[in-house]
């Protein structure tokens, strides 16, 4: 987050919906409230995305399908890991649509290096773990719009490309002038 933000073109976020009212806790998890798992996903999307200022406003949709918070486990043994499972819809506001018909799946694990051999369920409490997990979860949006600009050209300026100029406006009023 210290760096510049990846270039995602026209893109600017107004709308950063965020529900979790199906969450599943996971086995061996701690609990999380959906109050907890709204607002760190939120704060985390917002952190993210609020660096982009382009013209064109999209919304997202975001639903907390699942999560597992480690507890701690046996040193080496088993060190149990946590994770997240969010889907994600994303909204045009000037095509009026969503950009994806299907909802994308998105599912992150806890950074590595905060425990590997003890496990994150020693070294963090539940929250440091849903924070992690907030902020990877955001960075994989990051990555799949960045991977549908590519392939699907989203986020593409309505103006003329740079270095063009913009078709003269016709006026005429579509009358055809005589020769």
């Amino acid at each position: 987050m210290d760096e510049a933000p990846v270039p995602l073109g026209d893109f600017n976020l107004v709308h950063n919906i965020v529900v979790a009212p199906k969450a599943q806790r996971g086995p061996l998890s701690r609990k999380a409230s959906e109050e907890q798992l709204v607002e760190t996903m939120k704060s985390a999307i917002a952190e993210r995305f609020d660096r982009y200022d382009g013209n064109r406003r999209y919304h997202f949709g975001i639903s907390v399908e699942g999560y597992v918070l480690a507890v701690p486990g046996v040193p080496v043994v088993l060190a149990p890991k946590s994770i997240m499972i969010i889907n994600l819809t994303v909204w045009d506001d000037a095509a009026g649509k969503k950009l994806n018909d299907q909802p994308e799946q998105i599912t992150v694990a806890e950074t590595f290096g905060t425990g590997a051999v003890v496990g994150s369920g020693y070294t963090l409490t539940a929250q440091q773990q849903l924070e992690q997990l907030s902020e990877n979860a955001a960075k994989a949006v990051e990555r799949y719009l960045v991977k549908q600009q590519a392939e699907q050209g989203w986020f593409k300026s309505s103006a003329a490309p740079e270095g063009t100029a913009a078709p003269a406006p016709d006026a005429s009023n579509g009358v055809v002038p005589a020769e």
